[in-house]
């Protein structure tokens, strides 16, 4: 019974590694979009979000069929529990990636107002969140999620300073409203990203210890 539950703990583990690879792809080629102007990249992040979903269902119903034939107990219980709420993040991450490329298709043809230097940044740090958080799963890193848990505080960082920045825009120019709303739009939809890519990482921690932060 252990060996095929390991064998089965080992195919969950690829599955939420496949998922965790194909939400970092939509979230850097979605920004990427924002940089390029590439429309056809943002076009592809929408469609992706499907396969995201199913990615969902997929790893949902092993959890489900794991639960039903091994009748797990204990930390195996929590593991496949933490793992039924990690992936409930990690689709709704990829929804915020598809909301970031349905406008970036919108500024496509626009002059920007500002630099866009931190949301690229504040990308890159939610891809970080998101990579690191699987791999605390998979390696049973306590360390390594709490680490994650804590580098909240940089994506929190750049969207302040992101809001920050807007305001000044607006207050210079009124004309740079509507543009500024779909850079503060984007900003928080990264944010809320790193705040999902945080929740996964305190699903980790529940996984190993029973206790959720």
């Amino acid at each position: 019974m252990r060996n095929r539950f390991d064998k089965e703990l080992g195919l969950l583990n690829n599955e939420l590694i496949e998922m965790g690879s194909l939400v970092e792809r939509a979230i850097e080629n979605a920004v990427k979009t924002l940089i390029t102007k590439d429309v056809e990249i943002a076009k592809k992040v929408i469609k992706s979000d499907n396969e995201i979903d199913n990615m969902e269902k997929t790893i949902e119903n092993r959890c489900f069929k794991m639960l039903l034939q091994q009748q797990p107990v204990a930390g195996d219980l929590r593991l496949i529990s933490s793992a039924l709420k990690m992936i409930t993040d990690l689709e709704r991450i990829g929804d915020q990636a598809q909301d970031i490329a349905e406008i970036t298709l919108l500024v496509a043809n626009e002059i920007y107002i500002k630099d866009i230097t931190h949301l690229p940044q504040m990308a890159n740090a939610t891809i970080k969140m998101v990579g690191e958080s699987i791999d605390a799963f998979v390696n049973k890193d306590i360390v390594l999620a709490k680490e994650v848990i804590e580098y909240d505080d940089v994506v929190d960082d750049l969207f302040n300073i992101i809001k920050d920045e807007l305001i000044v825009l607006i207050r210079e120019n009124v004309k740079n409203g509507e543009q500024a709303i779909n850079f503060l739009m984007i900003a928080k939809y990264l944010e809320r990203i790193g705040d999902h890519a945080q929740n996964i990482a305190e699903w980790v921690v529940f996984s190993i210890t029973g206790q959720h932060v």
